[in-house]
Formats: C-alpha cells, sequence, structure tokens
C-alpha cells in the first residue's frame, strides 16, 4: 500500500484522532507480526545440488519482525485511523455508528495482520479459513483506502467551487459513495480473481525462423500462487485448459507457490498431468524463495518437469530446432549468490548460430540481459499486469512492462498477466490469463 499526504483545504475541518486510536486500543493490540523466516533459508545451486543457507537465529528462538515488516504493520495503522478521520465524521450517522464504524475498522486492522500470520502456517482449518478473511477484508480495505484518498484530492476543489448550500451535501454523499464503491469493486474483483483463465493468443514474428518451426506454440502459465486461497482445483482448471490446447512446449514462469512442499505438495500435484509434445518447463520466481526453493525444485522435477536453471535445452522439432533457456528469478542471489540470474550463463556450450533462442525469466527486467546475450523472446511474468486499480499504475516503478507483447532491441517480451492472483482474491480490469505464444516468421522488409 502506497500512502499519499496532502494539505487539506479549510473547509475540510480536521478532526481529532483520539477516538479512534481509544477505540483500537480497547479493541485489542496486536503485538507482533512475525513471518517464519525458515522458508526464505532454503534454496538450491545452479546445478541443482541441495544447499542449505545458515538459519539467522537459533532454532525455537523466537524472532523479532523486521524493519520492513513493522513499518509495513505501522502503514497499515496509519491508513485504517486516516480512513476513519476522513470518512466517519462525515457519513449521515448517529454517534454510536460512528463508535461502531471506529471499532469495525479496528477489526479490519486486526484480521489483515491476524490473516497474514496465518497465511505463513496453513497447518489448521482455522489458519487457512483466517488467511481467506484477511485476504479478502485486505482488497476491500484497498478500495476502501485509495477511494477515500481519490475522495479527499478532489474534494477539496470541489468545496470551493461549491455554493455554501451545496458544500455539505457533496461531504456526506462523497463520503456514503466511498465505502459503496470499495464494496462494489471488492465483490466483482473477487468474481474476476477466481473465475478460470482465459486464453489469450499471441503471435510472435521472429526473423529468419526456420519452416519446421512456424506455427510453434508454447502455453505460458505464470503467476499461480497456490497457497491459502488458491488450492489443487483451481490449478487442476488451469492444467485442464492447457492439455485442451495441444501446445509443443508449457512454459510455467515462476511464483507457482506461496508455502512449502510440506504444506501445499498436495495442491501441486496437477501439474504432473501436463501434456505437451516436448514437455514443460519451469523456473523460479521470487516466491520460491521465500518458500523454500530447493525442496519446490525436486519436488517439481518428481513431478515431472523440467527445471532450468540458468540453463539450457536444445529441442528437436521436425528438421529445424529451437533453444530452451531458463534463468532463476532476478533477486534469487540474495538467498542464495550460487542463484544469481545469468542470460549468459544459460548459453553456455549452446550451439553457435542456433535460432530461435527462448528465454524463460519471472521478472521482465531481465531483458535487458537478455537482449545482450542474444536471446530472440523472453516469456516473463511477476506483474500480474497490477491485478487491480490503482497498484497498475506502480508497477513501470520497478519493471520496463506491465503486461503483453513488447521489443527491446532485437528483442520481444511478453509479459503475463498471471494465471491467478496473489494477496487479496482480486482482479479489476487485469482478467488472468493462460497464454498461447505462436511463432510465425517476421514479414519481410
Amino acid at each position: 500500500m502506497l500512502s499519499k499526504s496532502a494539505r487539506w483545504d479549510g473547509a475540510l475541518a480536521p478532526i481529532s484522532a483520539a477516538p479512534y486510536s481509544h477505540a483500537c486500543r480497547r479493541a485489542g493490540n496486536i503485538h507482533s507480526f512475525s513471518p517464519s523466516l525458515e522458508s526464505l533459508m532454503s534454496t538450491e545451486s545452479a546445478a541443482a545440488r541441495s544447499s542449505r543457507l545458515p538459519p539467522s537465529s537459533p532454532s525455537g528462538r523466537r524472532r523479532r519482525p523486521s524493519r520492513f515488516i513493522r513499518n509495513v504493520v505501522v502503514l497499515i495503522a496509519l491508513l485504517h485511523i486516516y480512513v476513519g478521520i476522513r470518512l466517519l465524521p462525515a457519513l449521515p450517522i448517529a454517534p454510536l455508528g460512528r463508535v461502531l464504524g471506529a471499532l469495525a475498522l479496528c477489526a479490519s486492522f486486526a484480521l489483515i495482520i491476524t490473516g497474514a500470520r496465518a497465511r505463513m502456517r496453513l497447518n489448521s482449518s482455522l489458519a487457512a479459513n483466517l488467511a481467506w478473511l484477511g485476504s479478502l477484508n485486505g482488497g476491500l480495505f484497498s478500495s476502501l483506502a485509495v477511494l477515500t484518498v481519490t475522495r479527499d484530492l478532489f474534494l477539496g476543489p470541489a468545496v470551493l467551487l461549491a455554493s455554501r448550500a451545496e458544500a455539505p451535501f457533496l461531504e456526506t454523499a462523497s463520503a456514503v459513495a466511498v465505502p459503496i464503491l470499495a464494496a462494489l469493486a471488492t465483490v466483482v474483483g473477487f468474481i474476476d480473481a477466481r473465475r478460470q483463465p482465459r486464453v489469450v493468443d499471441i503471435e510472435v514474428p521472429l526473423t529468419g525462423l526456420p519452416a519446421a518451426l512456424e506455427g510453434f506454440t508454447i502455453a505460458q502459465i505464470s503467476d499461480v500462487h497456490i497457497g491459502p486461497t488458491i488450492k489443487r482445483d483451481f490449478l487442476r482448471r488451469i492444467v485442464e485448459i492447457v492439455n485442451s490446447l495441444g501446445v509443443d512446449l508449457v512454459a510455467i514462469t515462476g511464483d507457482l507457490v506461496d508455502g512449502s512442499v510440506e504444506q501445499l505438495g498436495e495442491h501441486v500435484e496437477p501439474l504432473s498431468r501436463l501434456r505437451a509434445r516436448h514437455g514443460a518447463y519451469f523456473v523460479t520466481g521470487n516466491h520460491e524463495y521465500y518458500s523454500g526453493a530447493a525442496d519446490w525444485i525436486r519436488e517439481l522435477r518428481r513431478l515431472g518437469l523440467h527445471v532450468l536453471l540458468n540453463e539450457h535445452r536444445v529441442l528437436s522439432h521436425g528438421n529445424g530446432s529451437l533453444l530452451v533457456a531458463g534463468v532463476t528469478d532476478y533477486s534469487a542471489h540474495r538467498f542464495d549468490p550460487a542463484h544469481r540470474s545469468d542470460p549468459q550463463a544459460a548459453l553456455a556450450g549452446a550451439p553457435p548460430g542456433l535460432r530461435p533462442r527462448l528465454l524463460l525469466a519471472h521478472q521482465p527486467r531481465t531483458a535487458a540481459a537478455a537482449a545482450d546475450a542474444g536471446f530472440d523472446l523472453q516469456l516473463s511474468g511477476h506483474t500480474h499486469g497490477g491485478q487491480f486499480w490503482p497498484w497498475n499504475l506502480f508497477v513501470r516503478l520497478q519493471q520496463p512492462f506491465t503486461a503483453g507483447l513488447h521489443r527491446l532491441g532485437e528483442l520481444w517480451v511478453y509479459t503475463s498477466r498471471g494465471s491467478g492472483y496473489w494477496g487479496p482474491p482480486k482482479r479489476l480490469g487485469v482478467p488472468s490469463e493462460i497464454a498461447r505464444v505462436r511463432l510465425v516468421p517476421a514479414p519481410q522488409s
């Protein structure tokens, strides 16, 4: 969540935060938010040998939450207070209603934090239910906070331009509209997130494409995020859709899971039924490293997937050949220096002059290194296309592309909007997808 500060016009009278802070203290304190770090410490070398990083603290010792997590918790608390200050006094409700509203905001804060902690466990039905409720509420509050900020940005100028009689009406009507619109966005976003991914057809024109590879098709699955709210049945439907396409190759471009093999192994099992002429290939995303990358690499190989860790395979297709390479996640070196993402290393030993060259890389920002290494096409994910407004507007602060097919020099980059979702079960204007990528010859100039 990003916060914005604004100077409020004199017509928008400031309200003391004390009643809402006091209500939150009475509703109960949240003492800690400390997700387990053990799942972050397991990864594997580039040669797929198992290795473990040393634990950050002795086993059984309670870990303090990181500064980043503490800052996030404080920010979420401040946003709840801000929403209470800006909305509750403007709503046409009695004082008791305002108190109940303040308590509801406190409950919302507690549920978001408790749900986030429950996501790390998933070892009981209670934890699973709390994770679901926390995720749903997080999506609702996200829209509530964004709409409150939007209301305040427009209300000041509107009140200045309105007549003295119209100003109170504008303030009340806009305050009523915010929770209604937030609830509507949450319901619509939930429906969009939970429906099965659509198939998106993409044609990539490649110069010098051998005739044997014309029409070669790749089904790309990305960012499923199997975890607290996405389970086996959701993935099974994705596998059924992919198998119905009859593609030549399946590419899974990372962020498959949000949890350990012990927690989610049975929910990932449908991947063993993927069918394609040249098999299914997988590269790690950042969330695999949060979830125990070494264990997941072993498990996915056991299920029959080809896991590419800065390496490549040469596929014979009719009278032609295709080089398929994969790199570890852009940030993998933060968890294991041996997993530093390296497109150039992925070509080590490749036949010189072999074209086309396909790279699977979780994050679009690998594209610059991929272009320098001489790849023709990169398939990526990570961004979710922004998932829902306004977060799609901020993707470009970190990544060169948000979604779709783009060109970087001689390199084509396709960025998937994702086949699942992360965090709140919510998508608005950014539907989930399975990309069917078809290689075609570039037009003659």
